[in-house]
């Protein structure tokens, strides 16, 4: 029966034997780590998000906000037309043709309302004028 109990215990030394061969599959997966790792320097890339809000009156008066990740930084500061008009024509043609359009008509308004104070103005002359006539 010592006979016997010898074949067992050469079959359980076959078994450990076997166990090697999962380890020599062990070292394939660390192969892929590395490359996982070049995937991730590839996402370090850092984006910044802002948004810059420019808003516009019918008046013409603009204003811009700044918000830098959610936190506002800049909040109604106070800019030209002319300097909206400007960057507008740098973004794209779409967003000029918008914006301009926007500030001819605050021109026509601001014109329009020029018009009637110098008409204002020369009434309030000729009623000098019969004053000291």
């Amino acid at each position: 029966m010592s006979d016997q109990e010898t074949p067992d215990q050469t079959a359980e030394a076959a078994v450990p034997e076997s166990t090697p061969e999962p380890t020599e599959t062990a070292p394939e997966p660390a192969a892929k780590k590395p490359r996982a790792r070049k995937q991730s320097t590839a996402k370090k890339t850092r984006t910044v998000e802002l948004t810059l809000t420019v808003t516009g009156t019918a008046e013409g008066e603009w204003q811009a906000d700044l918000l830098h990740q959610g936190k506002r930084v800049v909040q109604g500061l106070q800019i030209p037309a002319a300097a909206v008009s400007k960057a507008a024509a740098e973004l794209h043609s779409d967003i000029s043709e918008a914006i301009d359009g926007v500030i001819s008509a605050a021109r026509e308004q601001h014109e329009a309302k020029l018009a009637e104070l110098e008409a204002e103005v020369e009434r309030v002359r000729k009623a000098l004028a019969e004053l000291e006539g």
